[in-house]
């Protein structure tokens, strides 16, 4: 993308009011979607995204300027801009820049640039053919979307990396109705991956019947009672709970400067002994994965929590000056427009040994939360709110009907110690994660837990 002695000239332009570290980010993406509504393609869309940033740090300061002109002049217009806002000491030289490229662990079989437009439209209409099997389903928007980013990050440490990111996914939401009122379902699977997505792991009609399932069963439910009770959490998108609740908490971006519950925390016990959580960016192609982060650095297998106890923390390359310890291969940025910091990528509760039928057996009266909508968090206290997309009320022990409007009201810190069963399948689910660093793919995921008490907040 850019000659190595370009990216010297620029480092040095960045370094010379005294910074200490200088670093150089550019992308080049092109996206492409399409959209059906209601059985019609409406949307077609194809952009290109192109630029660069420069970051400079002076200790624990840092400063980020970026640009769309990657001309020579361009970025080192950008770098003097950086430079200019850093008071440091005597100017620095970026070392040499040293080959460590390393091979792709996430093997792409079928570019998306290379699959045509009609191709991808069959997909779509294959999902809009069952959503016309559902009566009671009035109205559905189903997606399709690609992304291929290039990019190159290079520092005055030495660095000097490529990389290619392709991601794929596939997208349903059904609406169902009865006239009065209306439920929604939704599946959104996808992977990093090109249009083998559609090989082995993803069939549009599977996703169109689960969305449909999830619209009519809700459509038809009553209402949900509030009060506290049992919950059981299923796999997969249930995962989106410790994510929010919990896994924003341990992010750097929150502890450094105090906002998290768990600050100052490492080596406690700040969940049950059934509680092993992990943050994993080396997973082969998954939706959170990477070959490097957007700081440059390798990708890490990071154990967070460990039976229960705090072993880690998700640390960036400035958090990590902020809190003397080393980097995790966790920071993460959207695009070249925003500033990196610490992010999840596969985020999930590692599988346990209790079964799945037994802690519905014996949870008594409680909710089966089958899958989870949309929620909020304060990272700070840990205090949360998270739709139920899907839940059934269970009676002595056996899933009786499903129920709607429900949802669940508690703090991490304290669902996280009332797991008392964690089963043996995890899942993980596809999601978009936006923060301080803008929207990116991360993975959700957990076998079913059980939470022994927690608050259930419902219509009824």
């Amino acid at each position: 993308m850019l000659k190595q002695d370009t990216v010297l000239s620029v480092l040095e332009e960045a370094l010379k009011t005294g910074g200490d570290f200088a670093e150089i980010f550019m992308e080049d993406r092109k996206n492409n979607s399409l959209i059906m509504r209601s059985g019609r393609i409406e949307t077609v869309t194809s952009n290109r995204l192109h630029g660069a940033g420069v970051r400079v740090y002076s200790g624990l300061s840092s400063v980020y300027v970026y640009t769309n002109d990657t001309s020579e002049k361009g970025l080192k217009a950008c770098a003097e801009k950086a430079a200019a806002a850093i008071e440091g000491g005597a100017a620095l030289r970026p070392l040499p820049f040293s080959d460590t490229q390393g091979p792709s662990v996430h093997i792409i079989k079928e570019l998306p640039d290379t699959v045509r437009a009609r191709d991808k439209a069959d997909k779509l209409r294959a999902a809009g053919g069952i959503l016309k099997m559902y009566p009671e389903v009035v109205q559905g928007v189903i997606s399709y979307t690609d992304s291929q980013q290039r990019v190159l990050i290079a520092n005055s440490e030495g660095l000097f990396r490529n990389d290619l990111r392709v991601y794929t996914r596939f997208s349903v939401n059904a609406v169902a109705s009865n006239g009065s009122e209306t439920q929604t379902g939704h599946s959104s699977p996808g992977a990093m991956q090109g249009f083998e997505l559609f090989d082995r792991t993803v069939d549009p009609e599977v996703c169109a019947h689960k969305a449909c399932r999830i619209a009519v069963t809700m459509l038809h439910a009553p209402l949900c009672p509030s009060g506290t009770m049992p919950v059981v959490i299923d796999n997969g998108f249930g995962g989106v709970i410790f994510h929010e609740a919990c896994g924003h908490s341990l992010e750097a971006t929150s502890v450094a400067p105090g906002n998290s519950e768990f600050a100052g925390r490492l080596g406690q016990k700040i969940a049950s002994d059934k509680v092993t959580a992990i943050d994993d960016g080396t997973l082969p192609n998954e939706w959170g994965s990477e070959n490097i982060d957007d700081e440059g650095v390798e990708p890490t297998r990071l154990t967070l929590i460990e039976k229960g106890v705090l072993k880690n923390y998700m640390i960036d390359r400035l958090n990590s000056r902020k809190m003397g310890m080393p980097v995790t291969g966790s920071g993460r940025r959207q695009g070249y427009m925003y500033a990196p910091t610490s992010r999840m990528r596969n985020t999930f509760i590692a599988a346990g040994e209790d079964s799945d039928s037994e802690m519905i057996a014996t949870m008594g009266d409680g909710l089966y939360c089958r899958s989870m909508g949309g929620g909020s968090v304060n990272p700070a206290t840990g205090k949360f709110n998270f739709a139920v997309e899907e839940g059934y009320l269970v009676r002595d022990g056996r899933i009786v009907h499903p129920v709607r409007g429900a949802s669940l009201i508690g703090r991490g810190s304290e669902i996280l110690l009332r797991i008392d069963r964690v089963g043996r399948n995890m899942q993980m689910a596809q999601g978009m994660c936006g923060s301080l660093s803008g929207s990116i793919p991360t993975n959700v995921g957990q076998p079913m837990i059980r939470v022994s008490s927690l608050t259930v907040g419902g219509a009824k």
